[in-house]
């Protein structure tokens, strides 16, 4: 199993695109280290925030194959692998896992098709049994139409394949995964406005895109916590939720890759049908993100 004993916060990352449209692997390379010196300990490639259902096969292999020589094994790296179409994601999961570098797979909730508990509980069996590499699952029914059950996950938790989740739902999911599996199963939030709580409760730490930008600050409030001081980690997990909230007033990742280009940083545009914030959209997220409201509208914003 691969190591994510102190893994708490993994960035889901955006994918840099050039003005081509093309991924941006060089702005890839400087995004990736700055967010292994502002306190990421590991990544998630190729998921909701990467923009991979915009992507090919050729591309997202590349992707992976590219990204995990940048980090070199010196963070775990989890590929999104997962689609609705159970044979499909057993094909592409086993070419991913070919991948040098690639810890684990990230494999969605089967969107579209709707099926039941059982019907999910086979997915995911048919899966690891299919392939090598662990499987984290990813629960988050606002995408994908439906929503895998506490208690099916708690089922799924005892194969041996399966480390953990991405879980985006509510508080009360949370604990009850925590609370009804082992302890080396590794219980992530998917939702930057739970992260302290999820870490109070027992969880691993938090899947986030806020760590884009607030990186040092959940770092600090992580390390806090650790320490005891339980205040002033709540302090900042309050300071952060409503720049939290910004960063989703718009479709994601649009309103995160406006502030890495304001910030300097490779980011780019969004592939259709996510489109880029306009001027007045820059403004109204710049006074969320409590900035000054031109400030996104100029290179090397301080945020």
């Amino acid at each position: 199993m691969i190591d994510l004993t102190h893994a708490d916060i993994l960035t889901a990352l955006i994918t840099p695109f050039d003005k081509q449209g093309k991924i941006d692997y060089p702005g890839l390379e400087e995004l990736a280290e700055h967010l292994i010196e502002t306190g990421t300990k590991g990544f998630v490639i190729g998921g909701t925030t990467g923009e991979a259902a915009t992507m090919t096969h050729d591309e997202k292999i590349k992707l992976y194959t590219r990204f995990a020589q940048i980090i070199n094994k010196r963070v775990p790296l989890i590929a999104g692998t997962g689609s609705n179409d159970t044979a499909q994601t057993i094909q592409f999961t086993q070419e991913v896992a070919q991948i040098p570098g690639i810890d684990a797979a990230l494999v969605v909730a089967p969107y579209y098709n709707k099926p039941n508990q059982r019907g999910i509980k086979a997915h995911f069996e048919a899966i690891t049994s299919k392939v090598k590499l662990p499987v984290l699952i990813y629960n988050i029914p606002s995408r994908t139409g439906i929503k895998i059950a506490k208690e099916t996950l708690v089922d799924l938790a005892r194969n041996s394949q399966i480390i953990g989740v991405k879980q985006c739902t509510n508080l009360e999911d949370l604990e009850y995964i925590v609370e009804h599996t082992d302890n080396d199963f590794l219980v992530y939030t998917g939702e930057d406005l739970q992260a302290l709580a999820a870490k109070v409760l027992g969880a691993q730490g938090v899947i986030s895109v806020a760590s884009h930008i607030y990186g040092k600050a959940m770092r600090q409030m992580y390390d806090n916590l650790a320490q005891g001081n339980l205040a002033e980690a709540g302090k900042l997990q309050r300071q952060l939720m409503p720049k939290m909230q910004a960063l989703f007033m718009y479709p994601s990742p649009a309103p995160v890759k406006a502030v890495l280009t304001a910030q300097g940083l490779a980011a780019g545009g969004c592939r259709l049908p996510i489109v880029e914030l306009n001027n007045e959209e820059k403004q109204q997220l710049a006074l969320g993100l409590g900035l000054n409201k031109t400030a996104l509208l100029h290179p090397l914003a301080s945020i």
